[in-house]
């Protein structure tokens, strides 16, 4: 489906302090990504901007009670769980939805939001929260813009990987773009794409 890139989906993945530099789950350039989603925001090229925000459930299942063990420090720190600072101003125009696992597509309005657009993936983690979302949106049926600088991993290594996990699904469902290139289309151009990958 062709559509102008202001009915277009930008979605914020998981941008909180625990994040950034020195904390413990530090994201490698996350600086250059958070710069990147400044600058899509500021561009006002998309109308529809989602952020979500990981929050530990307080009653989880399976596997999921191991990993709130394991992160306790981390669930109950108000500040690490927060916005990082840049996006305050942002969350107070944009809504900003909670999820307690990986995919944002766990969040109803998420869902309903991407339906029939272009979904524009930025945030962190790529190897993680971010690779989870792309898979499900695959599956819902969503043409996913993967803007490579406006996404940072656990280290660049593992990031590339992300990239290349997410370009296998090219040119039907995904394409894989900088951001300036994003600025800069009208429409998801096939040659930013990279080689099909059959089933």
């Amino acid at each position: 489906m062709e559509q102008n890139n202001s009915s277009d989906l930008l979605l914020v993945i998981d941008m909180q302090n625990v994040y950034t530099k020195g904390q413990e789950w530090a994201c490698k350039g996350i600086e250059h990504a958070s710069a990147s989603i400044l600058r899509l925001l500021n561009s006002q090229k998309t109308k529809q901007v989602i952020f979500t925000q990981y929050l530990a459930t307080e009653h989880p299942d399976g596997v999921w009670k191991e990993y709130n063990k394991v992160n306790a420090a981390v669930n109950s720190d108000p500040w690490l769980n927060e916005m990082m600072p840049e996006f305050l101003p942002w969350v107070k125009t944009y809504p900003v939805f909670t999820k307690s696992v990986y995919s944002s597509f766990a969040i109803p309005e998420v869902v309903k939001a991407a339906k029939s657009r272009h979904l524009v993936i930025s945030g962190v983690v790529a190897e993680c929260c971010v690779l989870s979302t792309v898979l499900s949106a695959i599956d819902a049926g969503c043409k996913v813009i993967y803007l490579t600088d406006a996404v940072a991993g656990l280290s660049e290594v593992s990031r590339k990987e992300t990239e290349n996990i997410i370009s296998y699904f090219a040119p039907l469902h995904t394409v894989l773009m900088t951001t300036e290139e994003y600025l800069l289309s009208d429409t998801p151009k096939s040659h930013l794409c990279y080689k099909v990958s059959g089933h």
